[in-house]
Order: C-alpha cells, then structure tokens, then sequence
C-alpha cells in the first residue's frame, strides 16, 4: 500500500507534507498534554519495530499480494503515539527497504496515520457501551474494529488517490479494473488485520495489561 516516487503528481506530494505538518503539529500538541507521556516511549519505540517489520512483509492473497499495514493496532495500543511511530516506520522503511519513497512519505504518513487515529477513536468508544456488554466482549469487538477500520481506511485512501491520478495516456478502463481487484483484495485482509489486532490486545491485557492503553 506504499506509494513510490514518481506515481502522483508533484502538487498531491507537497499537499500531503501540508496536511502531514498540521496532523503532525497537533498530536505532539496532545502528546504532551498527556501526564505519562515519557512512560508511553518505550511502548511506542517496540510498535514501530513491529510496524516497521510486520508492514514490509508481503502475503500471497489471491488476485493480488498484500501485507499487513497494523496502522489499527498501533491506533489501539499507542493512541496519539500512533501518528509519530508510524510517522518514524515509513521513513526507515524508504530509507532501507525502498518501500514508499521520500517525495510520497506526506501522502504515505496521511494514508495509513490518519486512519490509525480514527482507529484510536473507534478503539475508545467501548467505554461508550460499558454494562450493555461484558468487558471482555468489548475489549476484543472494539480492538477488532480498530484494526478493520485502519486497514479499510488507508485502503480507500490509496485507491481514491491513485484512481484520480491516473495519467491521461493509459487504459483507464483496465487500470480500474485492475484497481479493483486489487481493492477485493484487501477485504479479506480487513477481518485479518482485525484478528491480529484483537489477538494482540488481549495477549497484552492478560500479561502485561499496563501496556494498553485506558
């Protein structure tokens, strides 16, 4: 789902370092209105890692390759922190893996970032259902859907942006096609991301519950 150099045009790049700078601006804004911010570190430093690794591996999914983005799980688990981790992870994984590119890194960051926050949102509002459901029905439908919604999120992102971006001189027909296809793809990955995301919150709630983020 990484976008390379050289596949959007020059005013999509600097509008995408633009709209990266403002979201950038305002969650280190909330970072450090947040009382255990330097506690958070360690945490955040483990799921860049994890997302830097995870993220550069590709799975064989029929009609098409894919790979696992856990922008929903770094949403869950970091909160605010998702943003700079994945922020972080994209630039490393330009650097030494060439997924992505430097010219796309804006786009690359609001498109799998900013549905890490909507995923942090979806992930909060289990509180919003606390006694309608058991706490942990709502733990883990909640982490679930965090994950779907990053994946799925980024997912429309990077199909919007490529199909509106579409040199003049191409097949636009079989480009779309193919684009679709590739979309499908990725419905199947949505309910994968979600498990992960799930099985990774409560392996984490039952050790070490202090990593998940309140």
């Amino acid at each position: 789902m990484h976008i390379p150099d050289g596949l959007l045009p020059a005013q999509v790049c600097v509008g995408g370092y633009g709209i990266a700078g403002g979201i950038t601006w305002f969650v280190l804004r909330q970072i450090r209105r947040t009382a255990s911010s330097s506690e958070d570190l360690p945490k955040a430093a483990m799921l860049t890692a994890a997302f830097f690794v995870g993220s550069s591996i590709n799975l064989p999914l029929p009609p098409a390759s894919v790979h696992l983005v856990l922008n929903g799980l770094l949403g869950a688990l970091l909160g605010w922190y998702a943003w700079p981790a994945i922020l972080v992870g994209l630039l490393l994984q330009a650097l030494l893996l060439g997924h992505g590119g430097l010219t796309t890194l804006g786009v690359d960051a609001v498109m799998i970032g900013g549905p890490s926050l909507v995923a942090y949102g979806v992930y909060q509002l289990r509180h919003s259902v606390r006694g309608l459901l058991k706490e942990s029905w709502r733990f883990g439908l909640f982490s679930f859907l965090a994950g779907a919604t990053g994946l799925g999120l980024s997912a429309i992102i990077f199909f919007s942006l490529i199909l509106l971006t579409l040199p003049a001189d191409l097949d636009i027909a079989s480009e779309e096609q193919a684009l679709s296809l590739l979309l499908i793809a990725h419905i199947p990955l949505m309910f994968i991301e979600g498990g992960v995301t799930t099985m990774t919150a409560l392996f984490l709630r039952r050790i070490k519950p202090e990593l998940i983020n309140s």
